[in-house]
């Protein structure tokens, strides 16, 4: 089987090297040399072609003056912070209380699994009419069945529509980050707990001597995968708030840019996305050579 592989490796790969270049590599590229350039989308300012168009580090500078641009990564940075504790808290609870069922363990990982299917639009719209609908009007208003006003019009408030965000986040993702973390625990020896137990450590000491640091590679791959999600995320914030009332991400305010300049500024535009891309993957690959350093082999 090795040899059939090593063979036929060229003809095998190649499909999707083709694919790779050409979907993501191509246009990467493109991207940032347009973003060194005065495009309008349909034409460059200056010239017929990109180099007679070319402005430098214009766009940049542009793009850390412009307020818009500052609020959304100061409130992406907000959103990040508080949804990747909630996420993997929540995720980490519900895997743990799954590895304790004897019955029904199938049944209950794939009820919360099932929300991850849901696409981000379909989703934010259904959490809008939730949080305005249900906890505005039915459940926290003031004719609701109970008054709480910290629970109306989340969608209205820049820092409610943070905490929206949030749950709708973890609603959505907790459950494939709970097959991580119950894979993980799986693979953790039962033996080390007996003899934990043995010498008389109680369930707190087990946990945080014995389960956290051997879920560190779990821990690596969800915090990765949380931190990536959260800095990307577009659908949900357009379906839930549309980005009003500051609200807007750093995805939602690329896409918008085009729309907030005339004629539309793609050049600034692009040149926030590649500003969006360092940052993501200068914090992702921060965080994965940290976590990494902490994992423990057996």
């Amino acid at each position: 089987m090795d040899r059939y592989y090593k063979k036929r490796l060229v003809p095998l790969a190649l499909p999707a090297v083709i694919l790779f270049v050409m979907v993501v590599l191509v246009p990467f590229i493109v991207g940032v040399v347009y973003s060194f350039t005065g495009w309008r989308g349909t034409y460059f300012v200056g010239g017929e072609h990109f180099w007679q168009s070319f402005v430098g580090i214009e766009n940049y500078i542009k793009a850390f003056k412009t307020k818009q641009f500052m609020d959304a990564l100061v409130y992406t940075v907000r959103f990040t912070v508080v949804a990747v504790i909630v996420v993997n808290v929540a995720s980490l609870g519900v895997s743990l209380l799954a590895s304790y069922l004897h019955r029904g363990a199938a049944t209950y990982r794939t009820v919360y699994f099932s929300t991850n299917l849901l696409g981000g639009l379909a989703l934010g719209y259904i959490w809008q009419f939730i949080f305005e609908i249900v906890f505005s009007q039915i459940l926290f208003g003031e004719k609701g069945i109970i008054s709480l006003p910290a629970l109306c019009n989340m969608t209205q408030d820049n820092t409610k529509a943070l905490f929206a965000l949030v749950m709708l986040f973890t609603w959505q993702t907790m459950g494939y980050m709970m097959i991580i973390y119950t894979t993980g625990l799986n693979n953790i020896s039962k033996d080390l707990f007996e003899a934990a137990s043995i010498d008389g450590a109680n369930a707190w000491q087990r946990f945080w001597k014995i389960t956290v640091p051997m879920l560190m590679p779990s821990f690596t791959i969800v915090f990765f995968m949380t931190l990536s999600k959260c800095f990307m995320l577009l659908d949900q914030n357009i379906a839930l708030t549309d980005g009003n009332f500051g609200t807007r991400m750093l995805a939602t305010q690329i896409l918008r840019t085009t729309r907030d300049s005339s004629p539309p500024d793609y050049g600034l535009a692009q040149a926030q996305a590649v500003i969006f891309f360092v940052l993501i993957a200068g914090v992702t690959l921060a965080q994965v050579s940290f976590t990494s350093k902490k994992e423990v082999e057996v």
